[in-house]
């Protein structure tokens, strides 16, 4: 008898760490000293983790051209933050390779050394940031929640998830954590000819904007601070490709004579931009180092 009772505990205790091993399992810390960036990555099996990012970008404050004011308002929001004081979410929206990400990893590289740290987290895994903030909150450290290239669909859970945290969850917000994201859409969520129909006007011609609407601006305006970027002039283009090809040796007197081919490769892309003058630089670094 006894020995079927020890045989029966046994075979439960597999089965229970069978279930545990599938279960999803409490957010973990990592080694802090061991970066000073993470990802967060969800398995198929449910489980998140942060895992630390191992090769930073080395991109600095001043390797980025002709984005001053932007460069300015991103920069005194961080400091305020790392300094203690009060500071803003963020969200960056406009044109595709301006330097949007580039300047918050611009800001981690500057800021590292006072404490700040950044946690990448795609935008499919946003209903698990209370789980990420519970697990930093009691850090010194002050950190950077980054959500790049962000925008949703009708109906994305991570939507509401992003929503609340931002300003509307019964707890209150942490102070070392703040939402730094980038965007192409303003608004975050599409926005359609019928979105128009909600629209209601008033006898004296006032425009009031429907539920549709409210709620498609709504996460927007729970970032504290907006900053836009544009579309490059040419010369600004020139500029951002001169910085780049000096950071890579190339001589002044060669980075003149490289103003035709750089114009040619922004021609064939159909885009002045940052990431295209980048781009460049490498491709015409590389084949004259050669």
């Amino acid at each position: 008898m006894s020995d079927r009772f020890d045989t029966l505990i046994v075979r439960a205790m597999r089965l229970i760490d069978r279930l545990e091993a599938v279960l999803p399992q409490p957010l973990g810390a990592p080694d802090w000293g061991s970066a000073i960036a993470w990802r967060y990555r969800k398995r198929s099996s449910g489980h998140g983790s942060l895992e630390p990012v191992r090769h930073v970008a080395a991109i600095r404050l001043g390797d980025l051209k002709e984005i001053e004011p932007q460069k300015e308002r991103i920069q005194r929001n961080t400091e305020q933050f790392v300094a203690g004081q009060p500071a803003n979410n963020v969200l960056l929206t406009g044109a595709r390779g301006t330097g949007k990400s580039s300047l918050i990893k611009a800001c981690l590289n500057e800021y590292a050394g006072r404490g700040l740290r950044l946690i990448e987290v795609d935008k499919a895994d946003l209903t698990d940031l209370p789980d990420i903030v519970d697990v930093v909150s009691g850090r010194p450290e002050k950190f950077v929640v980054f959500c790049d290239d962000l925008s949703f669909e009708e109906g994305e859970a991570g939507y509401k998830a992003l929503k609340s945290i931002l300003d509307g969850s019964v707890a209150a917000s942490t102070p070392n954590v703040l939402i730094y994201a980038t965007s192409n859409r303003r608004h975050l969520l599409p926005e359609y000819m019928k979105d128009n129909l909600t629209y209601t006007h008033t006898e004296d011609g006032e425009v009031h904007p429907g539920e549709v609407i409210e709620e498609k601006i709504s996460l927007s305006e729970r970032f504290g601070l907006w900053v836009s970027f544009y579309p490059f002039s040419q010369d600004e283009y020139l500029a951002i490709t001169a910085q780049w090809l000096s950071s890579f040796g190339v001589p002044r007197d060669s980075i003149e004579s490289a103003r035709a081919e750089a114009l040619v490769w922004a021609l064939e892309r159909g885009s002045r931009s940052g990431r295209v003058a980048y781009q460049f630089a490498r491709d015409w670094a590389g084949r004259h180092a050669a």
